[in-house]
């Protein structure tokens, strides 16, 4: 059941991947500026994060199983569009519903395995769960590569077609639907406030100092979104059924995860962002080319996952969050040193080790997430801890743009340069690196129930 879930987390993941090594071809393609068609990317992010909240209620209301088909043929169908774009909001468009799809698609997948779990069966469920999914990322590059340089660019999302189709038929053949709780009326007036909030802040990062809409509407925007966010949570704090329920963060083993993990994962975000970007735009290598290099990340991220149980039971929960989070925030930084006379296994290793240090840390910390939930707030933990997941995504893809062209109007250049991309490293690194402190109110026995030191 678990490598059934993890069919929705590997096209997930490919798509990510594949997305960011064919962007620099979409964009000539597409007649747009290569760091304009980031948006490609945040608007699958940003519809994603809007709808994530909805996840937990729908799979109550209508069955996880249902709801977990309907999602995979929704994101496969949207797949197919993004392939027949012939623009920029077409493209936009058709990646706003693979969005909808992915929504309902992971957090309801991971409801169908919580809920069939023991506490100390999570660490094992969590790496069986996350390992086939990491091949998406390990895949995603080359594969990238080689079909924008061999076929065309719309190739990376027709490839999600037989994945999708797959995983239907074994769903539908392999996983038993679970007992529908009882229905809770939807908080209509919370989701509608969140995902406005989500909408508009979204908006306003895509597009503040980027000159892509006049001014003052991106900060016209960013004032509404701050306000929304303030209505959201004061009206979710006050109800009994909230669209998210942030009275879970009371529990310091999923506060800290969903909290100090937001931080880390802004920082890890900008660098699937970034990295395809520096290779082909700054080294001036081919899509295939940096898809293979690029490609050691996910390595990286794939050989941690056995290393996980070691070093939780060596080091602990708390004391892994901390001390890697500053590890990670390091190899980040030495992406920012990359230069066209590095050697190509320098680069290599640099990137697999970063790799191995965000794998370790994701892995702690959706671990942690869900050990203290009671069963009965499995689907709202699921819905908030998910929103904590994505929404990070997406602003590292938008802060990383900023960045590059900020740094880019401020030195007067025409396109981006290698220093440009330095700073883009540098800001993600800082941003990763402080999810340590953050991650020090978690107290010193958290996970004893997971793994045994």
């Amino acid at each position: 059941m678990a490598a059934i879930v993890a069919s929705a987390l590997f096209m997930q993941n490919l798509d990510s991947t594949v997305v960011a090594t064919a962007l620099p071809s979409m964009a000539r393609s597409l007649g747009e500026d290569p760091l304009v068609m980031g948006v490609a990317i945040t608007s699958y992010l940003v519809a994603l994060t809007v709808f994530i909240p909805l996840s937990g209620w729908v799979a109550d209301r209508f069955g996880a199983k249902q709801v977990f088909m309907a999602a995979i043929a929704t994101f496969t169908l949207a797949s197919a569009l993004c392939g027949l774009s012939d623009g920029l909001a077409t493209m936009v468009a058709a990646r706003i519903l693979q969005g909808l799809g992915g929504a309902m698609m992971v957090p309801v997948g991971r409801i169908l395995l919580l809920r069939r779990v023991r506490k100390d069966e999570l660490l094992t469920v969590t790496t069986w769960l996350s390992m086939p999914g990491l091949l998406g990322p390990v895949l995603g590059p080359p594969v990238g590569g080689l079909l924008t340089d061999l076929i065309s660019w719309r190739a990376v999302f027709w490839i999600n077609v037989p994945v999708g189709m797959l995983g239907l038929v074994l769903v539908w053949r392999i996983i038993p639907a679970l007992p529908a709780p009882p229905p809770v009326p939807p908080d209509i007036r919370g989701l509608t406030l969140v995902g406005a909030a989500l909408t508009c802040l979204m908006f306003a990062f895509e597009t503040l100092g980027r000159g892509l809409v006049p001014n003052p509407i991106p900060q016209i925007v960013l004032l509404a979104g701050l306000g929304l966010t303030a209505l959201a949570v004061r009206h979710c704090l006050r109800v009994e059924n909230p669209a998210l329920d942030f009275r879970l963060l009371s529990i310091p083993s999923f506060r800290v995860p969903a909290v100090a993990g937001t931080v880390f994962r802004v920082g890890a975000g900008a660098v699937p962002f970034l990295i395809p970007l520096t290779l082909q735009l700054g080294f001036g290598a081919s899509a295939s080319k940096s898809g293979m290099i690029s490609f050691a990340t996910a390595v990286g991220a794939f050989t941690m996952k056995p290393m996980a149980q070691f070093a939780l039971r060596r080091f602990g929960f708390r004391n892994v969050l901390i001390w890697n989070a500053l590890l990670g925030a390091l190899a980040v930084a030495l992406c920012g040193a990359f230069r066209p006379g590095w050697p190509l296994t320098a680069i290599f290793l640099v990137l697999m080790v970063g790799g191995l240090f965000r794998s370790l840390h994701f892995t702690t910390l959706n671990t942690l997430a869900y050990a203290d939930v009671p069963q009965e707030k499995l689907s709202a933990a699921t819905s908030l801890y998910s929103t904590a997941q994505q929404l990070p995504l997406a602003l590292g893809v938008a802060v990383a743009s900023a960045v590059l062209q900020a740094s880019v109007a401020i030195a007067g250049r025409s396109e981006a340069a290698m220093p440009d991309f330095t700073m883009g490293f540098l800001a993600g690194a800082l941003l990763t690196a402080a999810a340590a402190p953050l991650s020090l109110g978690l107290p010193r026995d958290a996970g004893e129930g997971i793994v045994r030191r």
